[in-house]
């Protein structure tokens, strides 16, 4: 589906999603490696999204030219932090933070553990999974309102 204006990456099915979200709600983007399958039968929508071979950053890029981010709390991006480096920023994440800079963000970054990383994207809304296969290529984004 092409049209005027949107991106390609944002298939219908993600188009949906990103219009069913509210304000709060929360979307995880993660990488190949991510346990998206499983996690995403817990969130709202109850399935995956999957942009095969697309990169974490592209997706990103994608989703916040629609979505946008919420400023009414002090963490609406969340980073699944380095297991044991929590200051480490690998390069699909600071590709990820790139992107997210791009798009006009100005906020902090925040990092959260890899278990309470995977609780807060059961409670996500929907889960986004690209087939990039770097590792430590997960955020959550929570929706603004416009």
């Amino acid at each position: 589906m092409r049209l005027k204006g949107i991106d390609p990456l944002l298939s219908p099915e993600l188009l949906h999603l990103l219009a069913s979200m509210g304000h709060g709600d929360d979307l995880a983007i993660v990488d190949a490696n991510h346990p998206a399958e499983t996690i995403a039968a817990n969130t709202v929508t109850g399935r995956l999204i999957r942009l095969p071979g697309i990169r974490v950053e592209a997706a990103a890029t994608a989703v916040l030219t629609l979505l946008p981010l919420d400023d009414f709390t002090d963490d609406p991006v969340r980073f699944m932090q380095v297991v044991d480096k929590p200051e480490e920023v690998p390069p699909a994440m600071a590709d990820l933070r790139g992107a997210i800079r791009s798009a006009g963000y100005a906020g902090r970054f925040v990092s959260l553990e890899r278990f309470a990383f995977y609780g807060a994207a059961r409670a996500a809304f929907g889960i986004v999974q690209c087939g990039d296969a770097r590792f430590y290529g997960n955020v959550l984004l929570r929706k603004g309102a416009i």
